[in-house]
């Protein structure tokens, strides 16, 4: 499978140096650019992009509004992966509530790029613990309105054990080894916590997991 990548930035030179880093790998290619978010959801429409490097801060639509537009616009929308210079970025909190399957930084090697983008185009997350501990500890809702306590109780007791995990950046390989069951088991779990918070991927049910105050950053 070619993955079909959507650049969005308004520096022409960072878009330049992306297109040249995605071009050159043979399950690759770059279908478009863009230069502003506003832009974003046309060519999603023309385009079909498997995944969108998207960066965070544009001076029209930025990535957060991007992203929300994309993620509400189509069935099955592209993975999208916002970039940003700063992962502490308070732009970078929002972005992934509003759907993004991660973020990277803007000095991010160019291996590190084509990880991610292999990583999301299968339907992976880009999680980060320490980095989304530190921005739910300064952004998150640390339980607002008590929905920690309810959201808790759908959840069985393994369940519950998978998503602590997951939040700490165990791969379902690490959460089995852990748990001490198969690796299929872990993969059925995580499909139920995702179908019970309505979670398109990890990120976002970790995401919900500290916005809730179910898992707290300390």
């Amino acid at each position: 499978m070619t993955i079909k990548v959507l650049l969005v930035d308004d520096e022409r030179l960072i878009r330049a140096g992306l297109a040249a880093i995605v071009s050159a790998e043979p399950d690759m290619t770059v279908v478009g650019e863009c230069s502003d978010g506003a832009e974003v959801p046309g060519a999603v429409a023309s385009l079909a992009p498997d995944v969108i490097l998207m960066d965070v801060r544009m001076p029209r639509l930025d990535g957060i509004q991007a992203t929300r537009r994309v993620v509400g616009s189509v069935p099955e929308p592209p993975r999208v992966i916002v970039v940003t210079t700063f992962e502490n970025d308070e732009y970078v909190y929002d972005a992934l509530k509003a759907g993004a399957s991660g973020f990277l930084l803007k000095r991010a090697r160019p291996e590190e790029i084509l990880q991610a983008i292999r990583m999301v185009a299968t339907g992976d997350s880009l999680l980060f613990p320490a980095a989304i501990r530190a921005l739910a500890a300064e952004h998150g809702g640390g339980g607002r309105g008590g929905s920690g306590a309810r959201w808790h109780e759908r959840l069985t007791e393994r369940e519950a054990d998978v998503l602590r995990l997951m939040a700490r950046g165990h791969s379902n390989a690490e959460i089995a080894a852990e748990l001490f069951v198969s690796p299929q088991t872990v993969k059925t779990h995580v499909g139920n916590v995702l179908a019970k918070l309505q979670a398109r991927d990890r990120t976002q049910a970790v995401i919900f997991a500290y916005e809730t105050g179910f898992i707290t950053p300390g």
